[in-house]
């Protein structure tokens, strides 16, 4: 590789990353409905049986997700005149889908966390965790986000730094 193809695709996997971090951003919190939000976690109580709403819901969720990104990394494709492949893109986004729906079936991101001993910390922000915030009359207080929100983030940001590396250098 030489140093102008290695600087080009330094460029380019900085780009990439920047609009997929942009994409995720938007598909996560304004292309996300309400429903998909509600519903991408929910498991069935009977042992043996799994949720057909909540994998449907999920789903959804993750196709409209990949779209915005799609059409955000096509936008700056041809903005920034990028080079990329079509196996490129298509690996990258589809690490990308996969890695995002495991976690957002909110049950393997849990799991996940209690095997990395960050338990604690997914329960951060809510009644489970042992030093929850409470007003002055013990009641739940206001907070912002909480421990298995960032945990999601940042493994979903985690996954577009793959997902951006796959894009630019395939």
């Amino acid at each position: 590789m030489t140093a102008s193809s290695s600087t080009d695709t330094i460029a380019t996997f900085a780009a990439v990353f920047a609009t997929l971090w942009a994409a995720h951003t938007v598909g996560d919190h304004w292309v996300q409905t309400s429903v998909q939000s509600a519903n991408k976690g929910q498991h069935d109580r009977n042992p043996g049986q799994s949720s057909r709403v909540g994998r449907l819901a999920c789903t959804r969720h993750v196709i409209s997700l990949t779209l915005t990104k799609a059409l955000l990394l096509a936008l700056a494709t041809v903005v920034l005149d990028l080079s990329l492949s079509l196996a490129g893109v298509t690996v990258g986004l589809g690490l990308d889908a996969a890695s995002h729906w495991w976690a957002d079936r909110r049950s393997s991101l849990a799991w996940l966390a209690k095997a990395t001993g960050k338990s604690e910390f997914h329960s951060l922000g809510t009644g489970a965790h042992p030093a929850h915030p409470v007003t002055a009359e013990g009641k739940p207080a206001g907070h912002l986000g909480t421990g298995a929100y960032a945990l999601d983030q940042s493994f979903h940001v985690f996954f577009l730094f793959l997902a951006a590396l796959l894009i630019a250098a395939l």
